[in-house]
């Protein structure tokens, strides 16, 4: 699987989890120099508190963009240490 926005390939890999209908891409596989720390969380009821990223691709920003559970519950272990995307970001083969 590829996630790609504004022309950018933002991670590529054979190793996805889907979780929801969302793709959680691996650590490993994101383009780290696309990716800008946020502040905003949010808070599933059966995954836990998610954290976002911010995009940055040739000077256009699509903020939280990106999120991931640093301590996802028990239920949500499958996806710790990787990366889902929306707002904009295509998700195929």
């Amino acid at each position: 699987m590829k996630a790609t926005w504004n022309g950018a390939t933002l991670a590529e890999s054979n190793d996805t989890v889907v979780v929801e209908g969302n793709h959680y891409f691996p650590a490993a596989a994101l383009n780290a120099e696309f990716f800008e720390e946020s502040d905003h969380t949010s808070v599933c009821p059966w995954k836990g508190t998610a954290r976002y990223r911010h995009l940055n691709v040739d000077g256009k920003r699509n903020e939280n963009a990106a999120w991931f559970y640093p301590a996802p519950s028990d239920a949500a272990r499958e996806i710790r240490g990787r990366v889902a995307f929306w707002k904009g970001v295509v998700v195929a083969p």
